[in-house]
């Protein structure tokens, strides 16, 4: 008997030593500075420390129309490989484009080279005149289907992988509908800066300067049906002003940012000046060695979602697959820029249709009330097991306070967040904490009224009583798994603090308050159980 109940003891002051060093930094902040950055915390959710809370749609037709484009470039160049010029191209609705070829047979040969390479697209014969035919294009309606399904997951995917990466912790970014996306960032302060990193759509291209054309009549409206108008951001260092000069460029990309391998932060030794520099995978690499070594001594735009960021002159062959991208920025830019470039572009553009800034003060009065909710729960827990059991009642609110300061101790290890309704998970807990010990205590005031002894009751009570709190609270930790799988954001905040409560009340109640009537039965047997 004593050698089981030191084993239990033993265990029972580890368990509650090693919760306290866990739990003492999350709750104080006048502990030694090493104990603290080593030690894991409880973190505070959007609705207890503040943030920005987002509603996103996703424009999943551009998604449609920028893909129609990438196939309507990828046809145009295998006709240019097989010798089949295109006098031009156009788009034809969301998911379908036109190409004009030379009157003759060009038209007939490119149909059957296209057709060979046809993957997701039909091809057919337009109209033909003497001035030339036309082929279209258009994607099938599964391939519409499948990109229409996979825009809006595809961009959460996208947005977490940058939000990952600028290290907010715990966001919650969840798909809403057919085309919106929620996204909650707890403790981000810079709410510019996270909205812009967010909805920055990130397409890189290098497209080739068009230096014979015009910028006079670009901006009247005349170009070549190849060409397009973009403009150059330039940021003066000394007064931070920016300006921006138009350049003429060619619409169909060299080189996409599909290619990049990784983007990293250098700074410039002579002027300190921050850039971004790339590295191309394989593919990436070869395509632009072979486009500096065709174009020495033409410029090559660097272009991020419509905005020229640099447009330098392409003075040698450039192989490795190295690049860089300037363009005045601060360290912070050159930062989000590095982000959005390694976790890719988004598939199509997102619009932010609620912003929502939720300030530190309406976390403070969240955490206060909850708090207030949860000291009022335990008090009548306590007061009513004092009052209804007495000294029994008195070790069930005993092995309470151990439930609690273990739970904490879990959450501490997991750097669990805690939400209001993760309190309200704890409120849970603590109800199914005494509910376990009323069970047994019933069971032990049945086996009194059959004239057993004391210690006899105290262990037919715990023996008779052991399956039916095995399985109240495995069902219930069934329930709160189910609710943290498919559950979103504070769902699974309520299932992570129930389900830890449920398990740990298993200990307290079958292990804590056990070895106390334990013990006191081996010091002496008890004569009265004050139950």
């Amino acid at each position: 008997m004593w050698k089981s109940i030191g084993w239990r003891t033993t265990l029972i002051a580890v368990l509650t030593a090693a919760s306290l060093v866990l739990v003492l930094p999350s709750t104080t902040d006048i502990l030694p500075s090493a104990w603290m950055e080593k030690s894991p915390k409880i973190h505070l959710g959007l609705d207890l420390q503040g943030g920005v809370f987002l509603r996103l749609a996703v424009e999943i037709d551009k998604a449609i129309e920028n893909t129609t484009i990438r196939y309507a470039d990828d046809a145009r160049a295998i006709l240019r490989e097989k010798g089949i010029p295109v006098l031009a191209m156009a788009k034809d609705g969301i998911s379908g484009f036109s190409l004009t070829l030379p009157p003759g047979e060009f038209a007939e040969r490119a149909l059957r080279t296209l057709k060979e390479e046809a993957g997701t697209i039909d091809y057919t014969l337009g109209s033909v005149t003497s001035s030339g035919a036309a082929v279209r294009g258009g994607m099938t309606e599964n391939e519409v289907k499948a990109i229409r399904a996979n825009a809006v997951s595809q961009a959460v995917e996208t947005i977490r992988n940058r939000i990952d990466q600028f290290g907010v912790r715990e966001p919650q970014i969840v798909a809403e509908g057919e085309d919106r996306i929620v996204v909650q960032l707890p403790g981000v302060k810079d709410q510019q800066r996270a909205i812009e990193l967010i909805g920055k759509t990130a397409l890189l291209e290098f497209k080739l300067v068009d230096e014979g054309a015009s910028v006079e009549e670009a901006l009247k409206g005349s170009l070549p049906d190849d060409d397009e108008l973009l403009y150059e951001k330039n940021v003066d260092p000394q007064t931070g002003r920016v300006n921006r000069r138009p350049i003429v460029v060619k619409k169909r990309a060299v080189l996409t940012g599909d290619s990049i391998k990784t983007a990293r932060v250098n700074f410039q030794s002579q002027r300190g000046g921050a850039y971004v520099g790339i590295s191309f995978d394989n593919r990436g690499a070869q395509i632009f060695d072979r486009v500096t070594a065709e174009n020495v001594k033409r410029r090559l735009a660097i272009v991020l979602d419509d905005t020229v960021y640099s447009a330098p002159v392409i003075q040698e062959r450039i192989s490795g697959g190295e690049a860089q991208i300037t363009g005045s920025f601060t360290p912070e830019e050159a930062s989000d820029l590095a982000i959005v470039l390694r976790a890719g572009s988004l598939p199509a553009p997102v619009k932010i249709i609620q912003n929502v800034s939720v300030g530190p003060s309406l976390g403070r009065d969240s955490i206060q009330k909850g708090i207030r909710a949860a000291m009022i729960g335990a008090v009548l827990v306590v007061g009513f097991m004092l009052f209804y059991y007495r000294f029994a009642g008195m070790i069930a609110d005993v092995a309470l306070v151990f439930n609690i300061l273990y739970l904490l101790a879990g959450m501490s290890i997991l750097e669990a967040t805690l939400t209001l309704p993760g309190i309200a998970g704890i409120i849970l807990a603590i109800g199914m904490a005494v509910d376990s010990n009323v069970l047994i205590f019933e069971r032990i005031r049945e086996e009194l009224r059959s004239k057993k002894t004391v210690r006899a009751s105290i262990d037919a009570g715990y023996d008779k009583a052991f399956w039916t709190v095995v399985d109240s609270h495995v069902t219930t930790l069934i329930t709160a798994m189910i609710l943290f799988q498919f559950g979103t954001g504070p769902i699974k905040g309520f299932a992570v603090t129930l389900s830890m409560g449920v398990a740990i009340n298993l200990f307290t109640a079958l292990v804590c308050t056990k070895v106390v009537f334990d013990y006191l039965n081996a010091r002496r047997p008890m004569q009265a159980l004050s139950i």
